[in-house]
């Protein structure tokens, strides 16, 4: 597991081009770098151990031509949303590549991997391509049933082909003109509530995005590698990894979610092979590699060449930055290396991030002074019962960020409040979604959904506005609570939901259902009161309900998010009970509503013959 297979030394000093600073959309990006240095690596496709597949600019470029071409002999018309369900391979990338060329938007889907959850991720999928007015699904010979399913329930799908299926055409390429106004692609919220929706990003946001992330990381393609493991259907692995890589010509390392998951320490062994400097992932990444990775599989690990592992996409929880950086100091791990950031995909991916190198700053402040009155107050070194918040930076160049009231004012440093932006890289609003896109503006500013403070500028993250529980006045943060459930030994770490239920007298009662393997009701009563002391422990105050479920009932977005309020949903109407249907069931169960939905159109068209 530990070879470099493919790995190289780093381009000779002088031999890369500065970034293509004139570009205006991601293809005069891509055909910059072609032109210039087209045989150049531009990544690696680590597809197994010993397998390793490459793939230059002028191939990424000839193999998205390909794709156009077979996209267009097919009907595909320019600004025609054209879906790509694919897993991480070199597939994803001639397709992304190739719907921007035959002028269509891409619409990038997760792939439906999580068999536990199938039957709800297609559902959702499903609503995502009707939305989108999707034409054409882009998938993989595998996940074809399953796409008959999305392609029954979006009925504006009319074509389900692989890439392989339109690269085997013989029509000839029309290029299509792009400008940075234009439309680049729907990128569909993961979204812990309601139906998911599309975020229109234009190639303007997008190439300003990730011309700015070079500002706070110092990206630089004659001395830097990113590695990543983080899939290609969300912001962070898309943008924020692949095409701030591409971007800024920085020799691309990617593998699957799946073989980081199974073993977390290949995407370790990974930064060691290939001299990384560059990564990023959510917490629960870094909380893995410091609890699941054995030590027999460290062994000879040297992380010395990292300059930045960005932490972002999820609460940053001071627990785990300090955990790993303890755990790997040892293996080279400079203690500048990790960086909390904060993004969303309304403003493409990044908007804040540390601007210095420096350990992650975290803010401990007095819990009831915050709870009550939202001020963030500084708090005694000996206080025990502190609240602990992470610095996420500062807004990236042309960026601007502010804390406001419920009446939309701005509030003064270190009072808490919802968090807005503006700037460059700012969404044109939801597609086809009105009302949703009038409540993402305030005037020039857009809503983040998130809670926060500033101070010295820079911004604390406390946590999504439909997450915090208020209960006797106080407001209390689901991360926190979710955290302190997860230590509990038997209760399945990440697999945690905390919200908040209506009570009688007004103050909502707080509910924590964890997921666990254990079924003896001696233990899992055990197991519920050693989740409330650790609450009480962490908050100073119990939940009202613990509840324990077997595994696979926590719902979560495609990132890994928890969705509170569905399973909310689920814990009110009893569902949690029943747990999941074996994956096999729910196919059959998508089968058949596939299959009732052809029949009724196949019943129309008769009708409608008459």
């Amino acid at each position: 597991m530990h070879n470099a297979a493919g790995a190289t030394a780093p381009a000779p000093a002088g031999t890369v081009p500065p970034a293509p600073a004139a570009a205006e959309t991601l293809l005069d990006v891509l055909r910059w770098h072609a032109d210039r240095h087209g045989d150049r690596l531009h990544l690696r496709f680590l597809a197994g151990d010993e397998d390793v597949q490459p793939l230059t600019y002028r191939e990424l470029l000839q193999g998205a031509l390909e794709v156009a071409a077979g996209l267009q002999a097919r009907g595909v018309v320019p600004d025609a949303k054209v879906a790509i369900m694919l897993p991480t391979s070199l597939d994803f990338f001639h397709a992304f590549f190739g719907v921007l060329l035959a002028g269509a938007v891409p619409v990038p889907i997760y792939p439906p991997v999580r068999r536990q959850q199938v039957e709800q991720l297609l559902r959702r999928q499903a609503a995502s391509l009707d939305n989108a007015e999707a034409v054409m699904l882009i998938t993989f010979a595998e996940a074809k049933p399953a796409a008959r399913f999305l392609r029954a329930k979006a009925r504006g799908v009319h074509d389900l082909m692989t890439v392989a299926d339109l690269r085997g055409g013989t029509g000839g390429f029309t290029t299509v003109a792009r400008r940075g106004s234009d439309l680049a692609f729907l990128q569909y919220t993961s979204g812990s509530t309601g139906s998911p929706k599309g975020v229109m990003l234009t190639h303007a946001n997008l190439v300003a995005n990730v011309r700015t992330l070079a500002v706070p990381c110092g990206l630089d393609g004659l001395r830097d590698t990113f590695v990543s493991w983080l899939p290609l259907y969300h912001d962070m692995g898309l943008i924020g990894a692949w095409l701030g890589s591409l971007f800024h010509g920085v020799p691309f390392v990617i593998m699957s979610p799946q073989r980081f998951l199974t073993r977390p320490e290949r995407w370790l062994w990974a930064m060691h092979n290939y001299r990384a400097t560059i990564s990023a992932a959510p917490n629960f990444a870094y909380e893995l590699c410091r609890t699941r990775i054995k030590e027999g599989d460290l062994r000879g690990l040297d992380l010395s060449s990292m300059r930045v592992l960005a932490n972002g996409a999820e609460p940053v929880l001071p627990a785990t930055l300090r955990g790993f950086q303890e755990r790997f100091e040892r293996f080279g791990l400079s203690r500048t290396v990790m960086r909390p950031v904060y993004g969303l995909a309304e403003c493409s991916v990044g908007l804040a991030f540390p601007n210095v190198f420096r350990e992650p700053r975290v803010d401990r402040i007095r819990r009831e002074r915050f709870t009550v009155e939202g001020i963030a107050e500084p708090a005694a070194p000996d206080d025990a019962t502190a609240l602990e918040f992470v610095a996420c930076g500062v807004p990236l160049p042309e960026h601007e960020m502010r804390v406001v009231d419920v009446t939309g004012r701005a509030l003064p440093e270190r009072r808490a409040g919802a968090i807005q932006f503006r700037g460059p890289s700012a969404s044109q609003g939801y597609y086809r979604n009105a009302q949703a896109t009038a409540a993402l503006y305030d005037g020039t500013w857009l809503r983040t959904g998130d809670r926060g403070y500033l101070a010295d500028g820079e911004i604390f993250i406390a946590g999504r506005d439909k997450d915090i529980i208020i209960r006797a006045g106080r407001n209390l943060h689901a991360p926190e609570i979710e955290a302190a459930a997860g230590e509990v030994r038997g209760i399945r770490k990440g697999c945690i939901a905390a919200f908040g239920l209506a009570g009688a007298s007004g103050t909502e009662r707080m509910v924590v259902l964890a997921e666990t393997r254990a079924t003896d009701p001696a233990i899992l009563s055990r197991l519920a009161d050693d989740v409330r002391k650790a609450i009480v422990a962490a908050i100073g105050e119990p939940p009202d309900k613990v509840v324990l479920t077997p595994p696979h009932v926590v719902l979560k977005t495609s990132s890994g998010k928890i969705r509170r309020a569905d399973t909310r949903g689920l814990y009110e109407r009893g569902e949690h009970l029943r747990g999941r249907p074996p994956a096999w069931i729910q196919m059959l169960r998508l089968y058949l509503s596939a299959l009732r939905a052809d029949l009724g159109a196949v019943g129309a068209r008769l009708l409608g013959g008459r």
